[in-house]
């Protein structure tokens, strides 16, 4: 697929805000698309005691989900482990193995935060931007928010809201299991995003983008 654009990574927490500060202005959170024929999951691991970033993507047939193609990249790790700021530790090695696919996809699923950020700036949106790739993140647990209970019921889901603000849902995928934390990423609604993971989710409580690209990020 076409590259994503290339961009210095800071290497100091201070410097990092700033770009935070800086990119998130440009998120588009309406739906930059019409249909999709495809969707991918990425994800990120550790390898050498964490001083090598693995980055893991897999594209599947929409709606079919069948996989169509999968890569992995490893760049060596330049940023520390710090709450918030996970897309300049992650980002690198995920943007090369975007770059190795064959196949350019419609929509990528991010094990990671979108707008549920403190700076409204997570990895799907960080990621997406970058990719010009409408993203959605799906993270397993909650960085910042307060919601109430959510319903058993799949498909059940309550507002993330901070200050506020809603930046996202908690969303049971899953009858009776823990719910993810959806929010948008870049070039889609909220609405639009929250269809598109439970389309995507199956037997699991994860969507089978990320959860296949977990496997292969940690294999």
């Amino acid at each position: 697929m076409k590259p994503p654009k290339t961009v210095s990574w800071p290497r100091r927490i201070a410097a990092a805000r700033r770009l935070q500060e800086q990119l998130r202005t440009k998120v588009i959170t309406e739906d930059m698309f019409e249909k999709i024929h495809t969707v991918a999951g990425i994800d990120v691991g550790f390898e050498k005691n964490g001083t090598v970033t693995r980055a893991a993507v897999v594209v599947l047939d929409f709606p079919g989900l069948t996989l169509r193609e999968q890569v992995i990249a490893r760049r060596p790790t330049r940023f520390p482990y710090v709450p918030g700021y996970l897309s300049f530790r992650e980002a690198p090695a995920a943007l090369a193995a975007l770059k190795k696919l064959r196949t350019r996809p419609d929509l990528v699923l991010c094990d990671g935060q979108g707008l549920a950020h403190p700076r409204r700036f997570g990895l799907a949106c960080h990621l997406g931007l970058l990719a010009n790739i409408p993203s959605i993140g799906v993270a397993k647990s909650r960085l910042i928010g307060t919601h109430e209970k959510v319903p058993e019921k799949r498909g059940c889901w309550r507002p993330l809201v901070d200050n506020g603000e809603m930046i996202g849902v908690v969303l049971r995928t899953r009858t009776g299991v823990k719910p993810v934390y959806v929010s948008v990423g870049y070039g889609i609604s909220l609405t639009t995003a929250i269809a598109y993971v439970m389309h995507c989710t199956t037997r699991y409580r994860l969507p089978e983008t990320t959860r296949l690209a977990h496997k292969l990020a940690s294999t």
